[in-house]
């Protein structure tokens, strides 16, 4: 008997918290809009400016559409570009998965966790301090 899907999973919802010095947003649901994308791109844009530090925890993200894709891209080379860092952890099997098909794995900083991101993300301020 198929399942009924919680229209709450289906949603993307993003939560930005303030950890250590470093943003935490946690992302959660389908990213397969151009609203989501941009969405996201946006709050992106707009906290990475001030936090110069962030990680995009993607163990709620369910799937990413091209339009996603192509904005995580373009903001990332933005972000590297301005001298921000910018990784993203726990990505399910599937967005993982997608990740390699489409060799992001070799752009993106990818972490298995938030914790293991923020270590790195505190070796790389040691290390340029």
């Amino acid at each position: 008997m198929p399942t009924a899907r919680n229209p709450k999973t289906l949603t993307l919802t993003l939560e930005a918290l303030r950890f250590e010095g470093t943003v935490v947003l946690h992302c959660q649901g389908r990213v397969i809009s151009r609203r989501d994308a941009g969405a996201l791109a946006s709050l992106l844009t707009e906290v990475l400016p001030t936090s110069k530090r962030m990680i995009v925890n993607l163990a709620g993200v369910l799937s990413f559409d091209s339009n996603a894709l192509g904005e995580l891209v373009l903001t990332h080379m933005w972000a590297e570009a301005a001298g921000y860092a910018l990784k993203f952890a726990s990505p399910s099997h599937s967005v993982r998965s997608l990740f390699e098909s489409t060799n992001l794995v070799s752009v993106f900083d990818i972490y298995s966790s938030v914790p293991e991101a923020l270590s790195a993300m505190h070796q790389e301020a040691v290390l340029s301090a």
